[in-house]
């Protein structure tokens, strides 16, 4: 079964064909970063207009690397929420107006719960992705508007437990950035940094919100700040140093509560999706971490953290398969 997703949650306008919710025959991604960059930040409308422009074209792009025609593809898959409300309109209408000309069914995605099952589809010439029996899992999300935790049951059962109070990862992570004088987006350049930054004598602290699994990192973010403005002009400061304490604090709370939800939950699989988890610093902490317990951690690779079709694609495969029954 051939189904065809479109994403259109944020800047990237996306397409993709998966066979059988596990096989990428085509994954293509057009972005509209560089018309951001300049105002530090996605404008909304920008990113919308530009997917206006974009997704005939990536559509189309994605048919054709995948070398089939619209009347080979057995259904639809497109991002519902959450998202841009104008970005999230445009895939939409497009995808509710290309199943009615062509009498596809339609399946509309969480955008959110499609992250994880980037780690059970499979690129061509890339690792093998997580065996798709690994269930039940916790499954962490964290991305430039999300930190979410889930106990996923199954591919349709996903049980939120946990998600931010204040700022996203992501965003704490361009926040960060900016207060550096780095740029957006950022999290690479941070990552960048961070590596030749080691230091102990930077600590910025993280809030631990015991007893449940939200999180919380405006404070780690206004600590950088304060750290900022007393030490920059002084001899000795680091920009790279600070990158490196603000990541680990981040990353030190994100892999402990993921691994506390499988403890709880007595599941030894962990699956990690979003944007951050390209970062290699969460890799490096959580392969080591959840080994020692005995966890098995999946991340998808790297072309599938950002925001992709491929994703919703595979989701959407057991979502109208579930549908149909």
């Amino acid at each position: 079964m051939n189904i065809l997703g479109i994403e259109t949650s944020c800047d990237e306008t996306a397409a993709a064909v998966v066979s059988g919710g596990a096989n990428v025959r085509s994954n293509v991604v057009a972005t509209s970063l560089k018309d951001h960059q300049h105002f530090g930040g996605i404008i909304p409308e920008i990113a919308s207009r530009r997917q206006i422009e974009f997704i005939n074209g990536v559509v189309a792009e994605s048919l054709g690397r995948a070398g089939l025609a619209l009347g080979d593809i057995d259904a639809i898959a497109v991002t519902r929420s959450p998202g841009l409300i104008g970005s999230l309109l445009v895939g939409l209408c497009f995808a509710r107006g290309l199943a009615r000309a062509t009498g596809k069914p339609l399946v509309e995605v969480d955008h959110i719960k499609a992250h994880l099952y980037a780690n059970y589809v499979q690129l061509p010439e890339q690792r093998p992705a997580c065996p798709q029996d690994r269930l039940p899992a916790v499954g962490l999300v964290v991305s430039g508007g999300h930190s979410s935790l889930f106990y996923v049951e199954n591919f349709k059962k996903f049980k939120l437990l946990g998600s931010t109070r204040d700022d996203a990862a992501g965003e704490a992570f361009d926040k960060v950035a900016r207060i550096l004088g780095l740029g957006y987006p950022g999290g690479p350049v941070i990552d960048r940094l961070a590596v030749g930054g080691a230091n102990d004598q930077i600590k910025f602290p993280h809030a631990s919100l015991k007893g449940n699994y939200d999180f919380s990192f405006s404070g780690t973010k206004t600590a950088v700040l304060y750290y900022t403005q007393r030490h920059q002009h002084r001899p000795g400061y680091d920009v790279a140093k600070v990158a490196y304490a603000f990541q680990e604090s981040v990353v030190a709370v994100l892999a402990e509560k993921s691994l506390q939800a499988c403890r709880n939950f007595k599941v030894n699989t962990l699956l990690i999706g979003g944007g951050v988890a390209a970062n290699s610093a969460l890799r490096r902490v959580l392969h080591s971490q959840a080994q020692s317990q005995g966890v098995d951690v999946f991340f998808p690779p790297m072309a599938l953290c950002l925001d992709n079709a491929a994703m919703i694609a595979g989701l959407g495969y057991h979502w109208y398969n579930v549908k149909k029954s």
